[in-house]
């Protein structure tokens, strides 16, 4: 992937007791640390070296810097000699900007023949670092903690996944998300308090009548929507019941007007719902999944929450093998192996195709439009997550479910949507029993391309509760868990 033009921070803590020389070989070592980081593939945005910080005042200096920066999304703190941890309050209490603190050492090796109290003094990240987590921890600061040698691959890859939780966190920052109509009615988990949102996420989210897209729609010429119909036919294969001209014509207009509406706009994320789509001829499908593989997040009905959260994994993934998509649990298979049969009405992403999806057109059943256009495909097994948050009242809960998607036993001949076929890990009986404890959503964030560890740096730095359900997941234990975190968070 093309490097990112976004920067983390490398910066290192020592102290003037050292003395010149000293200093000299710290900021020597701290640079070779962050070159080589920075060449790493895993880590997808610049890193870059920041002077040797030895005093209070040039620690908050850099803090507010960090703060001001547009392409500073985060630092890494780390220790290399003692760093007398006073010097960071005023800094670390001051800086807006998540950190990551790096717990290493230059030197891989201990040199028994030749160590001496200079090695000594140099290499004091064992003790160094113990004070910066001390105030860290006294401060209540929200951070990741990553312990190895810097050259190591296990090393590299924790600072590369929390890197991408900045870029995400970044993203979630500028955010706009558009909503076409209100919430599906008399549905709960898919409200949730906007202005919190914004307060504790950054993103907005504005509300738009379907009258202010029919309009942007409207306002492309029959030419441009022929150049897209025939962009579909270049694309998708297209069985000849499914070739319709008109509901084809119908669904180029929706997409070039909702992408025109989007980008000119600055939005990142999108909801529509089919209880509000008066002046539209169809749902919008092929347009709302292709949306989605532009990177677009999108939430159906109304669903703003899993809409941003939809672009802000987008973001963290980007460059990875596997995609990421809006998604819905939708039926189970008891039998066998229980699994959970993901899809929407239309609305899956094709980043997640198994193979060239198939342009169709069928009814739709509800919402009473024409039959609408959309992309049917299978998904690739492998080793997925899927993601929700809910508005708990007084805090956001973010729930993650690691999963094994796998091949359906069976074709779907009659099943007219994209869909994906999964067991939850540990097993059905306990996941969505946790799930359902859990207050978590029909609608999630599905990922091939993400991880569970992902999810977990983000709601560190994002500050919100997050609740695992994966392979240790025993349901008395979550539970308990659930108990403790609602009592914790009203001490708050």
């Amino acid at each position: 992937m093309s490097r990112n033009p976004l920067e983390v921070w490398f910066v290192t803590g020592s102290q003037h007791l050292y003395g010149p020389g000293p200093l000299a070989q710290v900021a020597e070592n701290a640079g070779t640390i962050a070159s080589s980081l920075d060449e790493r593939d895993a880590i997808p945005v610049r890193v870059v070296a920041k002077p040797v910080m030895v005093s209070a005042d040039s620690i908050l200096k850099l803090c507010q810097e960090a703060n001001a920066a547009d392409n500073c999304i985060g630092l890494v703190l780390w220790m290399h000699t003692f760093s007398p941890a006073k010097m960071w309050i005023a800094g670390l209490k001051a800086l807006r900007k998540p950190f990551l603190h790096l717990h290493t050492q230059f030197n891989r090796e201990l040199p028994y023949a030749s160590i001496d109290m200079d090695f000594m003094n140099l290499n004091q990240a064992a003790h160094g670092d113990r004070e910066f987590g001390f105030i860290t921890a006294r401060l209540r600061l929200a951070r990741k903690v990553v312990v190895g040698h810097w050259s190591d691959a296990e090393t590299v890859n924790e600072i590369a996944t929390w890197t991408r939780a900045t870029l995400g966190w970044h993203e979630s920052q500028h955010l706009k998300v558009a909503r076409f109509g209100d919430n599906m009615r008399n549905v709960a988990v898919t409200e949730g308090d906007k202005v919190e949102a914004q307060s504790v996420f950054g993103y907005t989210v504005s509300g738009f009548g379907i009258g202010d897209l029919t309009d942007r729609m409207n306002a492309f010429s029959d030419a441009d929507v022929a150049a897209q119909v025939q962009e579909y036919r270049d694309t998708y294969t297209i069985a000849p019941q499914h070739d319709r001209a008109d509901a084809l014509t119908v669904a180029a207009r929706i997409e070039l007007g909702l992408r025109a509406f989007l980008t000119e706009g600055g939005f990142g994320a999108f909801t529509d719902t089919f209880e509000d789509l008066h002046g539209m001829r169809q749902l919008p499908g092929i347009a709302t999944q292709r949306l989605m593989a532009s990177g677009f997040g999108f939430g159906g009905e109304g669903d703003w929450k899993t809409a941003a959260l939809v672009r802000i994994m987008k973001v963290m993934a980007q460059g990875f093998p596997g995609g990421t998509s809006f998604m819905e649990d939708y039926t189970y298979d008891f039998a066998g192996k229980p699994s959970i049969l993901g899809s929407h009405m239309l609305e899956i992403c094709p980043s997640i195709a198994e193979s060239k999806p198939s342009l169709e057109v069928h009814p739709l059943g509800i919402g009473g439009k024409e039959d609408p256009v959309r992309l049917v495909f299978n998904s690739p097994a492998g080793p997925a997550i899927v993601a929700s948050i809910v508005d708990m009242g007084n805090r956001f809960r973010m729930i993650v479910n690691e999963i094994d998607a796998v091949k359906p036993a069976q074709e779907l001949p009659k099943l007219p949507v994209a869909r994906v076929l999964w067991h939850p890990k540990p097993s059905l009986k306990i996941a969505a029993a946790a799930w359902i404890y859990a207050g978590g959503a029909h609608h999630t964030g599905y990922s091939q391309a993400l991880t569970m560890e992902h999810m977990a740096d983000f709601a560190e730095i994002a500050g919100i509760e997050l609740v695992r359900i994966d392979d240790e997941t025993k349901l008395h234990t979550f539970r308990n868990e659930l108990r403790w975190n609602d009592a914790a968070y009203k001490l708050l």
